[in-house]
């Protein structure tokens, strides 16, 4: 497992996942990626970080073959390892753009919903199969890309929507080809990043400020369903079922 930090631009610090074979994360990995990328905004250099992932796609979510191994004990560390590198993401003191291609399910519509803004190939597709995964959570991050009903019917039937439908509803900046997604990605970076710095980390703490839904507490409210459905049994019942060599899965 991989996530490195490096400073292509002056101001620009990329954030990479690399976990194969689909950078579905263990516990360790969530708060890996948190401390790069909380690490990348309080540098008083930085004034954009980038989130981008190496490999087939962009994040798969949690690793639930640890889950099926280590039981509890692992589902706690995802739960908290996921709500951390979400929280990074949000609360970093610059904004965050995230470079989505190829899949991004379950923890990665946490990381690309909490982002400040996202560009994604055009193979990219959004979704949440926590369902088929046993587990619940990341609602309140698809809402933030979605309209409500539309959410609704994702969560509930496990869909993916592509980046195409994204854009025409205004939460994807730009869909590129895949050859082109890092540089469209720091392309708005650089201009971000022109930007007076103390100005722009005013700035994210002030939209932080005035967003309608407390993201940390509406997630960590859907956790709390995650766990009753472990405790009640019903999310072994469903991990019992995985279907091997399908994506994060």
């Amino acid at each position: 497992m991989s996530v490195s930090t490096s400073s292509p631009e002056k101001g620009i610090r990329v954030v990479t996942v690399d976990h194969p074979p689909v950078n579905a994360l263990p516990v360790k990995g969530w708060y890996a990626l948190a401390d790069a990328v909380r690490g990348a905004g309080e540098d008083p250099g930085t004034r954009c970080v980038v989130l981008a992932a190496a490999g087939r796609g962009f994040n798969a979510g949690v690793d639930v073959k640890e889950i099926q191994q280590d039981g509890r004990t692992a589902l706690l560390g995802a739960n908290r390892g996921c709500f951390a590198a979400f929280s990074a993401v949000y609360d970093c003191e610059v904004p965050v753009v995230a470079a989505v291609q190829g899949f991004c399910l379950g923890g990665g519509v946490g990381l690309a919903g909490n982002a400040d803004a996202v560009v994604a190939s055009e193979d990219a597709v959004f979704g949440l199969p926590e369902l088929d995964r046993g587990a619940l959570g990341a609602a309140t991050h698809l809402a933030r890309l979605v309209p409500q009903h539309l959410m609704r019917t994702l969560y509930f039937t496990s869909r993916t929507v592509t980046a195409a439908e994204l854009h025409r509803h205004g939460s994807v900046w730009r869909v590129v080809p895949r050859g082109e997604l890092l540089e469209a990605a720091l392309e708005l970076a650089r201009e971000i990043a022109a930007k007076d710095g103390e100005l722009l980390r005013l700035a994210k703490s002030a939209l932080n400020g005035i967003d309608p839904v407390d993201v940390r507490r509406s997630y960590r409210f859907e956790q709390g369903f995650t766990y009753e459905a472990d405790v009640s049994g019903a999310g072994d019942r469903v991990r019992d079922t995985f279907g091997a060599g399908r994506a994060g899965r």
